[in-house]
C-alpha cells in the first residue's frame, strides 16, 4: 500500500483507473437507475413513490461513505504520515457533499407525499443536514490550511472528529421516535423485496464506482496543482 504513496507510481494506476471506474459507474448507474424507474413494479404501500429509493438510498449510503473516507485518509495521514493520504481526504469531500446534497433533495421530494411536507426536523433529517454542513466546513477548512500554509493536520483532526457524526446518523432512527423508516437492510437480511432490492445494490454499485473515480480525478488534479506550484517554484529560484 505504502508503494503507491509514490505521486509516479499512483498516478501509473491512476491515470488507467479512473476512466474505467467512471465510465463502468456511469453506465451500471444508468442501468439501475432504468431498471428501478421503468420496470420495478409499483409498491404495494407507497405506490410509484417507491422509485425515489434507487437514488436517495445509494446517496445516502455515500454520502455517508465519503465522510467515512475522509476519516480513514485523516488517520491514515495523522498516523502515518502518507504523502497522499491528506489529498485523498480533500477529494472525497466534493463527491461525498454533492452525494449528501442529493440524499437531502430526493428524501424531501420523497416525504412531501408520504409525510405531507417537505422537511421535518426529524434525527435522520437533522443528522443529514449537519453532515452537509459538516463537508462544507472541511473544505473551507483545508482550503484555508492549504492557502495560509497552516499543517494539514488541523484539517485531519476535523475530518475524525466529524466522524462522530456518521453513527448518529446510522443509528438515530433506532435512538429517537422518528418519522424514518427504520432500518430496511441490515447485517445477513433485509426487509425490502428481492424486486426491489436487486436493483437497489446494482444503483449502490454504480453510484460507488463512480465516487470512486471522481476521487481519483480530483487527487490527480490536486497532485497536478502541488506539482506545477512546485516546478513554479523551483524556476523562481534558478532564476533568481
Amino acid at each position: 500500500m505504502h508503494g503507491f504513496a509514490n505521486p509516479k507510481r499512483f498516478l501509473s494506476l491512476a491515470n488507467w483507473l479512473t476512466p474505467l471506474l467512471l465510465v463502468a459507474g456511469l453506465l451500471v448507474s444508468a442501468a439501475a437507475l432504468y431498471w428501478g424507474l421503468f420496470r420495478v413494479p409499483p409498491d404495494r404501500l407507497m405506490g410509484e413513490t417507491v422509485r425515489i429509493l434507487f437514488l436517495h438510498v445509494p446517496t445516502a449510503w455515500l454520502g455517508m461513505g465519503g465522510w467515512t473516507a475522509i476519516a480513514v485518509s485523516s488517520l491514515v495521514f495523522l498516523v502515518w504520515r502518507h504523502p497522499l493520504a491528506a489529498l485523498a481526504a480533500r477529494a472525497a469531500a466534493v463527491p461525498g457533499l454533492v452525494f449528501t446534497l442529493i440524499c437531502l433533495a430526493s428524501g424531501s421530494i420523497w416525504g412531501r407525499p408520504t409525510w405531507g411536507t417537505w422537511w421535518v426536523w426529524d434525527g435522520r433529517l437533522t443528522s443529514m443536514l449537519v453532515l452537509a454542513f459538516l463537508y462544507l466546513a472541511y473544505m473551507a477548512l483545508a482550503q484555508a490550511a492549504e492557502r495560509e500554509g497552516v499543517s494539514a493536520r488541523i484539517p485531519a483532526i476535523f475530518g475524525l472528529l466529524g466522524a462522530i457524526n456518521i453513527p448518529i446518523i446510522n443509528r438515530s432512527v433506532v435512538w429517537w421516535n422518528s418519522l424514518h423508516q427504520p432500518p430496511s437492510i441490515t447485517m445477513g437480511k433485509s426487509a425490502i423485496d428481492g424486486e426491489f432490492l436487486a436493483p437497489l445494490l446494482v444503483a449502490v454499485a454504480g453510484f460507488s464506482l463512480l465516487f470512486g473515480g471522481v476521487v481519483l480525478a480530483r487527487m490527480r488534479a490536486l497532485l497536478a496543482d502541488i506539482q506545477a506550484e512546485a516546478r513554479l517554484r523551483r524556476k523562481a529560484m534558478e532564476a533568481a
